[in-house]
């Protein structure tokens, strides 16, 4: 027993062990800034867009084709520039099902008449046998089900993002990311999606359930958290062990 140990302690300590290893005594490290362009969240989009169309500039107006706003505002409105989502969710969902089923079905066969041969069969078939009942089925089958869910979700954070890219259509992406550290813990919130410049608001925010294809995660890492999930030779026999 001690011996099949041995290559799971290995596995454990290469698949993480040593980064935890460096972080005893010390606080989690923060990630270090760089271009918001790179991360996963906020790599180009490619979406079905329309034909793009010219601006064409009138000669003495003050007001040029295609433009959403006629006197400067805060809000974003190009590649780099910052904005806030405020996210405020309140999710309830209960689902109650219940199925029953129930079948009987009879089913008997026999041969009393056939063409005058059925005075032969006692020469073929066993003595005990009976041409007028040679089959008799009987089955029954009952099923019932019953499953309930209930899920009750609530997050309320506001996150800074960067406008990424200005898709053809004028559609933007943004993504940002924060992260809060308070002692041995670390708090990670991130955000992505495609958003239209007109739900931007003029304080320069924009709500959650107006991001499309939006991606929110909230988690975090340090002590706290790592106590919390099982250790990774637990994870191993997890995925091996069948039962």
């Amino acid at each position: 027993m001690r011996t099949a140990l041995v290559p799971i302690l290995l596995l454990s300590l290469g698949a993480g062990g040593c980064a935890r290893l460096a972080d005893i005594g010390s606080a989690p490290t923060l990630s270090e800034i760089s271009n918001p362009a790179m991360q996963p969240e906020a790599r180009v989009i490619s979406l079905p867009m329309p034909q793009p169309s010219t601006a064409e500039q009138i000669p003495s107006s003050l007001w040029r084709t295609g433009s959403r706003d006629f006197f400067r505002d805060p809000r974003a409105k190009a590649v780099g520039d910052l904005l806030t989502v405020v996210i405020d969710i309140s999710d309830q969902a209960q689902l109650r099902n219940s199925t029953q089923r129930g079948r009987t079905n009879n089913e008997k066969a026999g041969l009393p008449n056939f063409f005058g041969l059925e005075s032969r069969l006692p020469a073929i078939l066993p003595d005990a046998v009976d041409p007028s009942s040679l089959v008799d089925l009987d089955s029954s089958s009952t099923s019932s089900g019953n499953g309930t869910i209930q899920r009750n979700e609530r997050i309320a954070m506001r996150v800074a993002g960067v406008v990424t890219q200005v898709l053809p259509n004028g559609n933007f992406v943004i993504a940002g990311r924060q992260e809060v550290r308070v002692n041995y813990e670390l708090r990670e919130m991130r955000i992505a999606g495609v958003i239209r410049p007109e739900d931007i608001s003029n304080a320069n925010t924009i709500e959650y359930d107006k991001i499309a294809e939006a991606r929110i995660t909230y988690g975090g890492r340090g002590q706290i958290t790592d106590v919390q999930q099982p250790r990774y030779g637990q994870q191993v026999l997890d995925v091996i062990l069948p039962f």
